[in-house]
């Protein structure tokens, strides 16, 4: 990662212990994510949603839940919920790796109003999602999370069964900072 991307940690309050082994089900406080950041070079500072201001944007339910990826999309409905790794966080951070638990999750962000989505890009196809390609190769797993029991197409074409969407991402990673909300 390069030295001068940033992560914001965006949340209200902080908690000031770590334990010394994160555990999967478990929530992570703010303090304990940018710990892990700097652990691996970003730079980390926690903030409050007080000093966002202005910089706060309501969601559009017809937006995609997508991944933060700031890459250009073929997909133009941004106005939605973001997360690292879009409906594969949702499914890694619950210890879903089947097949059929990724399509329950993509029906239960359906319900809850929302457009899930996975995305590929034009090097990678369907594995150009930075944070799937990190959970199927094993980087997540000093954390004690298991890997997925699918891949890349078989992980897209799920979700889309499922009634998600897919995008795909062109041109090169610009971004500078991102924002990881809590609250």
């Amino acid at each position: 990662m390069a030295s001068n991307t940033k992560i914001e940690v965006d949340t209200v309050a902080e908690a000031s212990s770590t334990p010394s082994k994160p555990q999967p089900s478990a929530s992570l406080t703010p303090a304990q994510i940018a710990a892990a950041l700097k652990s691996r070079g970003w730079e980390a500072e926690i903030i409050t949603d007080v000093s966002m201001g202005s910089e706060m944007v309501s969601v559009d339910p017809e937006g995609i839940l997508k991944c933060v990826d700031g890459r250009g999309s073929d997909n133009k409905k941004f106005g939605g919920p973001k997360m690292p790794g879009g409906i594969y966080a949702i499914a890694h951070n619950r210890g879903v790796t089947s097949l059929k638990g990724l399509k329950e999750i993509t029906k239960e962000v359906s319900s809850k109003g929302h457009v899930p989505s996975v995305h590929g890009d034009h090097s990678s196809d369907m594995l150009g999602c930075g944070f799937f390609k990190l959970w199927l190769t094993g980087r997540f797993d000093d954390m004690g999370y298991e890997r997925p029991e699918f891949d890349a197409d078989q992980g897209a074409n799920a979700v889309k069964e499922a009634g998600g969407t897919i995008e795909m991402h062109h041109g090169s990673h610009t971004e500078k900072v991102v924002y990881i909300n809590l609250v």
